[in-house]
């Protein structure tokens, strides 16, 4: 049994076949996902999967990259959102530096205010970290996000990063990444992390593992992920597959 943290399924790429998708994850073993909504018509979407799959759950929050979008009513709505019971985090949300959409110093505001919210409506937070993860660090602490804790999504940061997170009251989740070859990061945070911190996703459609690299990602290869943290560790795929789902239950408070 398998459990995606972190997927799109409320991407306009899945819209032809999301019933195909679905049935491919349940037959790779996958039992449960939480699908991230970041916006407006993916937050909308993302709540109207969690209503026809009893197996998907939503995270609601506000992506960085539309930070400067993001007004006084969206956050309001998300808190109302908050309160439905397959509604298990908030985010993604966080800092991006590649994309210069928002101004750094807006992206951080909005981060805070989404930070104070999940602590608020006492949910754990899903974070979007790319090229700022000193600011995170620094915003995370300054915040005490460690009352809510959550997940480092996507983790691509040093072991030393890790650590500091995990000390954070957060779990490292890891994805596509820890299949290629040459991502010497993620493979050694799979080894050093304990396993009763670690998580597992595919961000689908996006960062598809080995051997799918530049296609559509899916939740079925969450398998490969799974598989690959099994090997770095050295323990069994069963043993990787049960755990992480545990993780993942216990921090969404999903029995």
């Amino acid at each position: 049994m398998l459990f995606d943290t972190h997927v799109h399924l409320n991407d306009d790429q899945f819209k032809e076949d999301i019933e195909e998708v679905i049935k491919r994850a349940q037959e790779a073993g996958v039992s449960s996902m939480v699908v991230v909504g970041f916006d407006r018509a993916t937050i909308t979407r993302a709540m109207e999967l969690i209503e026809e799959y009893a197996f998907i759950y939503a995270a609601i929050g506000w992506h960085p990259v539309d930070a400067i979008d993001m007004q006084d009513e969206d956050l309001a709505w998300i808190e109302e959102l908050s309160s439905h019971p397959k509604v298990v985090a908030i985010g993604e949300m966080g800092l991006d530096y590649h994309w210069d959409k928002s101004p750094k110093d807006i992206q951080k505001e909005v981060f805070r205010k989404q930070i104070r919210l999940a602590k608020k409506v006492k949910l754990p937070i899903v974070i979007h970290n790319r090229e700022a993860t000193a600011d995170i660090v620094d915003i995370l602490k300054e915040e005490h996000a460690e009352e809510v804790g959550g997940i480092m999504h996507c983790f691509s940061s040093s072991p030393e990063v890790a650590k500091e997170c995990l000390d954070m009251n957060f779990y490292i989740s890891l994805g596509g990444p820890v299949t290629f070859k040459n991502a010497k990061k993620p493979k050694e945070v799979a080894v050093e992390v304990p396993l009763d911190k670690l998580l597992i996703e595919t961000d689908c459609p996006y960062l598809a593992p080995h051997p799918y690299r530049g296609k559509r990602n899916e939740p079925a290869y969450v398998k490969l992920v799974a598989e690959q943290i099994a090997e770095l560790k050295g323990l069994t795929f069963d043993e990787v597959a049960a755990a992480t789902t545990e993780n993942a239950r216990k921090l969404f408070g999903i029995n």
